[in-house]
């Protein structure tokens, strides 16, 4: 990968878990009973043919990761535990009592904060709860973020007790100088006890994250610490650029300076050199910053063109509706997103008051679904297509002048009828998906948004 490439596509812009992305949701698109109709609408569509899908936010954290941008609240009390998986249950049944119909949940992904945290008799009744009001699809995937200094095996068994299959591990790097700067230290040792344990119970897949980018990381740092994973290979590893972010409020990111992170040249070399790495140990690139060995459904899903990409991140299968239950979690009706109460007192108020705790959203116009399609195909596939005798964007040329120069520069090949990313502009996707942005297109962000694309 050349230089001026990096230096000319080094610049802010989203990840593109949705399109909209969330600084560009009107408001006055929204209203809670659009939101609601919405909903409904997408239930009625998807809930026979393929179910749905939860997203569960368990905030809680008993210390602060200086690198992370998740909303969590920083708390050792325990007791916090059981009024937040009553409100969960609340927030759901406020949810299955408007479908009109026994929901069928096909996936359901416990994100955090750290998700163990909880303990296992407290998540076993969550899941259980959960299944009061609805059933279970023919086939379905269950997984949760672990954290390695605090998933037990008493964790795991419990999980796995209801269902869950995947689990996977934030491991970042294995650098001490670089986990002292984000305030994360585990030793190799706790992963290795974490990936060997839930092999054991029975675990299908197994995920490392790993994040390049980090302060005072070096390329040596990457390399070991992707040497130390092979002696373990998880079935996958998302292996992704840091999201320097500071100026989101209360997200941490303080404990470094700025100038303590890799510059973007560097920043690129240890994705490529980590990347080439991980294809000799026998890794599949799937989608953006995702690797799968070929045992593993998400490389299955790649191949047959089924992954889905949402809130959750990758998925082997998508449905239509996502629900997001907890505070700050973002639910997808397709026709519409909508977010949670970030405040737990304002969550947990809006729930005495019987009312889902949504707090703002977007309602997707027409337009928004045809772009949409196109950067989850993107996202997916590395491709997308249109009518042969009219491309949508044919009247907005800004999209394809800027098509145009990313061809020239080897990024994508354009065809008539489509466009596919080159092996040279795959690491550039989220470039790519940019120029079909039509909200940032029409207005360039004037303060910080998002975080740099390399």
């Amino acid at each position: 990968m050349s230089n001026s490439l990096i230096q000319k596509y080094n610049v802010a812009g989203p990840r593109y878990t949705s399109y909209p992305t969330v600084p560009y949701w009107n408001p006055d698109s929204y209203s809670y009973t659009g939101w609601i109709e919405s909903v409904k609408k997408a239930f009625d569509e998807s809930n026979t043919s393929e179910g749905i899908s939860l997203y569960i936010h368990l905030p809680f954290c008993e210390s602060m990761c200086t690198f992370c941008g998740c909303h969590k609240r920083i708390t050792k009390r325990h007791d916090v535990e059981h009024p937040y998986i009553e409100a969960l249950l609340k927030e759901w049944k406020l949810y299955a009592q408007l479908l009109g119909a026994k929901p069928r949940i096909k996936e359901i992904h416990l994100g955090g904060g750290t998700p163990t945290f909880f303990s296992p008799e407290n998540l076993t009744r969550l899941i259980n709860g959960l299944f009061e009001d609805a059933e279970l699809c023919e086939t379905y995937e269950f997984s949760f973020e672990g954290h390695p200094n605090n998933t037990t095996r008493e964790h795991l068994q419990a999980l796995y007790n209801v269902g869950f299959r995947r689990v996977s591990y934030g491991v970042q790097d294995y650098s001490k100088k670089v986990q002292i700067a984000i305030n994360r230290i585990q030793p190799y040792e706790h992963v290795q006890q974490a990936t060997e344990m839930a092999r054991e119970i029975g675990y299908t897949s197994v995920g490392h994250d790993l994040v390049f980018g980090l302060p005072f990381q070096t390329l040596e740092d990457v390399m070991e610490t992707i040497g130390s994973t092979q002696k373990l290979m998880p079935d996958r590893i998302a292996f992704y650029s840091y999201a320097h972010v500071p100026w989101i409020k209360g997200n941490g990111q303080r404990g470094f300076k700025e100038s303590d992170l890799p510059s973007g040249e560097a920043k690129r070399a240890l994705y490529e050199q980590g990347k080439k790495k991980l294809a000799e140990m026998g890794y599949i690139e799937i989608g953006m910053d995702h690797f799968a060995l070929p045992s593993d459904n998400l490389y299955e899903a790649m191949k047959q063109e089924r992954m889905h990409r949402n809130f959750m991140g990758y998925t082997a299968s998508k449905t239509q509706l996502m629900i997001g239950l907890g505070v700050s979690s973002i639910s997808d009706s397709w026709y519409g997103f909508a977010q949670n109460e970030k405040s737990i007192e304002n969550y947990y108020q809006l729930l005495e008051n019987d009312t889902i705790p949504v707090y703002r959203g977007h309602l997707l116009s027409k337009e928004d679904l045809v772009v949409r399609k196109h950067i989850l195909n993107l996202m997916c596939n590395f491709k997308t297509s249109w009518d042969e005798s009219k491309m949508y964007f044919d009247d907005i040329p800004e999209v394809l002048i800027k098509l145009t120069e990313m061809e020239q520069d080897g990024l994508l090949q354009i065809s008539s009828n489509g466009m596919v990313v080159t092996e040279e502009g795959k690491p550039f996707v989220r470039n790519v998906c940019m120029a079909f942005d039509l909200h940032l297109q029409r207005k360039m962000p004037e303060t910080k948004l998002f975080s740099m694309t390399i």
